[in-house]
């Protein structure tokens, strides 16, 4: 849609350019050339893809033919063909690109040789020409570079959706359990390099299975989003927390001893234990368990996490909403 605004523009100042020179057969096809350009930009408006691109692939492949035939190969109107190029690979899969970039090469090659036999048409002074051929060169490098801008982030941002995709959940917006272990390994590497404190904290939402069975799936879901929110807005920069599975949830401490981590965990408990998830006129509230343990020195990551586990679930038996540091 852009390129249609951007070509239609050129071929405004294309049309007066060519009533100024004395050619109006070229005036007048820049006319037919923006009625083309909105008809397809309007074709875009309504997801007629297929259509809009023919649409500009028919203009480009006649304008250039007949500026060609009409001013002369020096005009520079060829090089609007070279644009197909990039555009052609980067749309369409391989085996269709290279058929059409073929047929583009045998059209730019016959137009090429076209004018090696013939005189253009209607010809304008020399003056001109090289007023025409240096507008259509920079015309043609500033949509190449607008192109190429827009290729490069269309392909960055790609790359960034597919990396959050890969390191975050879908549903909580939290790392995902794969991510976290990268990450946690990664503070475990700097741990050993220069130790200090470092604090697990494994979090459970009590009787979830029970909200599933009474208000459905969805509302599970949207419990889990909400206590989600609110356990990444308790965490502080360095601190971070991933979806563990299901409705448990590990976040990992640095620089942080038990006493700091205990008063960290109780003020999230007392924060989900405040939390209401309106449902259909029913109010839903949540309680969290949570185990701690401090890492040791050189030890596995799954130890510590076995330990923090060991603490939730004695914090699950001595009666739910409770935050238990692990022993021993």
């Amino acid at each position: 849609m852009r390129c249609c605004q951007l070509a239609g523009s050129v071929d405004v100042a294309f049309f007066f350019i060519f009533l100024i020179l004395g050619s109006p057969i070229l005036a007048w096809v820049n006319v037919i050339s923006v009625a083309m350009y909105v008809y397809a930009y309007r074709a875009f408006k309504q997801r007629r893809n297929s259509l809009a691109i023919l649409l500009i692939r028919i203009e480009v492949l006649v304008h250039a033919g007949l500026g060609t035939v009409l001013v002369g190969w020096e005009s520079g109107f060829h090089y609007f063909l070279l644009m197909f190029i990039p555009a052609l690979f980067v749309s369409m899969h391989a085996r269709s690109a290279w058929i059409l970039a073929i047929c583009l090469w045998i059209y730019y090659v016959a137009l090429d040789v076209l004018m090696w036999y013939i005189e253009p048409l209607q010809p304008i002074s020399s003056n001109a020409l090289l007023g025409v051929h240096i507008f259509n060169l920079t015309t043609v490098f500033f949509m190449f570079s607008y192109l190429a801008l827009y290729y490069v982030i269309t392909v960055t941002r790609a790359h960034k959706h597919l990396a959050r995709m890969a390191t975050t959940d879908s549903l909580t917006n939290l790392f995902n359990r794969r991510h976290m272990i990268a990450l946690t390994e990664k503070e475990l590497a700097r741990h050993h390099r220069r130790p200090r404190d470092l604090t697990f904290m494994l979090m459970d939402i009590d009787l979830f299975k029970q909200i599933n069975d009474d208000y459905g799936h969805d509302t599970g879901d949207r419990v889990l989003s909400a206590v989600s929110q609110l356990l990444q807005e308790s965490m502080r920069e360095q601190d971070f927390i991933g979806r563990w599975g299901g409705e448990e949830f590990l976040a990992v401490l640095p620089e942080t001893d038990t006493d700091q981590a205990w008063a960290s965990a109780e003020r999230i408990r007392k924060a989900v234990e405040t939390l209401v998830v309106e449902n259909d006129g029913a109010r839903i509230s949540v309680t969290l368990s949570i185990g701690i343990t401090q890492y040791r020195a050189e030890e596995a990551l799954s130890n510590a996490i076995a330990r923090a586990d060991h603490a939730l679930y004695a914090g699950k038996s001595a009666g739910r909403n409770r935050v238990e540091l692990a022993l021993g």
